[in-house]
């Protein structure tokens, strides 16, 4: 029975050209994270459900992956990186230096709607600096977001800052209720996407008056920036290029229920929606350290950048390109024992070299190689043919100018190094 090649709704396989986009993404990040002294951390894919839920709040509950597994237990599977961070510090406070400084390029599970740029698995990349509490370390966050969207090429992007005791400051002088709040905040959060009268609707869906919805949303619009943001503000002042970029934005909310202080979102010009977003949560890791601990992150929205790379054509042009650079052929029976020790040559000079595992056609050996070359955009045709073997040479055929020329395996390499230095 001939079995359906299909992948479930919301999942996505990544095919050559596409993954080494993404790899081009990671490695780049990689590089400024460790640039700035964070350390790479992994955490599990499942999570024992009673540490994830009750996190997100109400929506993040309803859209997390949770189910029973053989062993009866109740477990969830990796919403973000950020809950399992506050897991692990608890877990590990005594192992770890203070300030903890780490970032996390993993996948994480979401039961979305799936819709354009909505994906049910998808990686985030996170940094994240626990322990200390300074505006300072908020700044440092803010800076390595924009140097990675700096090294990716991004000219054009705005830092949008709030903080959310613009919030709970309304709540204390008794302005909004905390209920009301908690409504307000959730409906906010959309306000990009749906609009002013999107946002009223919303709060007048959840039983506000229309009048009382839109002094609400005036209340918040009209807030001036918090001692928070003007620290941060004045450390980034050292930045002139990213100081020029950042805007205080108090409708700001970022939906998530456990920040507590600066929050802030990247926009790239000419995209839809933000490319990165965090602030400061000092609670979360206290819930499973029994004593509070400072934090402060971000997480970039890795298929949105990719999207937006794309669309804006900052991918290198060779990137489509295969990793490999040489294809070595076998031209016989007979001399595959010399094409086998010729790649052995190569790759031993950090080249990448491949040999041809296909069949070979008697009466014409090169064809069919010499398409499988084209087909993966591999640059140079090694070819060591029975004249070759008698002379010890070989002959080399260029896949882009279609010109080929017979040389010796140290004259290729010397050229190949050449050119990749």
């Amino acid at each position: 029975m001939k079995i359906e090649p299909k992948i479930l709704k919301g999942f996505r396989d990544f095919l050559p050209t596409a993954a080494r986009k993404r790899q081009f993404i990671i490695d780049k990040m990689r590089s400024v994270f460790e640039s700035f002294g964070f350390e790479p951390l992994e955490t599990p894919s499942l999570e024992y459900d009673e540490i994830l839920t009750g996190k997100y709040g109400e929506e993040g509950d309803q859209l997390m992956y949770r189910f029973e597994d053989n062993g009866k237990r109740k477990v969830a599977m990796r919403y973000d990186q950020t809950v399992p961070l506050a897991r692990v510090v608890a877990q590990y406070q005594n192992e770890l230096p203070i300030p903890f400084k780490r970032y996390q390029i993993q996948p994480v599970w979401r039961a979305e709607n799936t819709q354009k740029g909505r994906y049910r698995e998808f990686i985030q990349c996170d940094i994240d600096t626990v322990g200390v509490a300074t505006p300072l370390s908020d700044a440092e966050i803010i800076v390595v977001a924009a140097k990675i969207l700096e090294t990716l090429s991004f000219k054009n992007f705005t830092v949008l800052m709030n903080d959310r005791r613009v919030f709970s400051e309304l709540i204390e002088n008794g302005s909004v209720s905390k209920e009301e709040m908690d409504y307000a905040v959730v409906a906010i959060d959309k306000l990009k996407k749906i609009g002013e009268e999107g946002v009223i609707n919303e709060l007048v869906n959840k039983k506000f008056s229309k009048e009382r919805a839109k002094d609400v949303l005036d209340l918040i619009r009209n807030r001036e920036k918090t001692d928070t943001i003007k620290d941060i503000s004045l450390y980034l002042e050292n930045f002139p290029s990213l100081k020029e970029k950042t805007k205080f934005e108090p409708t700001l909310a970022r939906g998530l229920s456990y920040y507590t202080g600066a929050i802030f979102e990247f926009e790239v010009e000419d995209t839809t929606g933000s490319v990165c977003g965090g602030g400061r949560y000092d609670n979360l890791i206290g819930m499973f350290a029994g004593k509070q601990i400072p934090a402060v992150g971000c997480s970039f929205g890795f298929d949105r950048i990719v999207e937006a790379m794309d669309a804006l054509n900052l991918f290198p042009a060779n990137l489509a390109n295969s990793t490999t650079t040489v294809l070595v052929t076998i031209f016989s029976e007979e001399l595959k024992q010399k094409s086998f020790e010729t790649a052995a040559k190569l790759r031993k000079q950090n080249i990448s070299a491949e040999l041809y595992l296909g069949e070979i056609k008697e009466k014409n050996p090169l064809e069919k190689q010499l398409k499988y070359a084209n087909q993966k955009q591999i640059p140079y045709v090694l070819i060591i043919g029975p004249e070759e073997a008698r002379n010890n040479n070989i002959t080399v055929k260029d896949m882009q100018s279609h010109s080929q020329e017979k040389t010796t395996i140290e004259d290729l390499i010397n050229r190949i190094k050449k050119q990749e230095s």
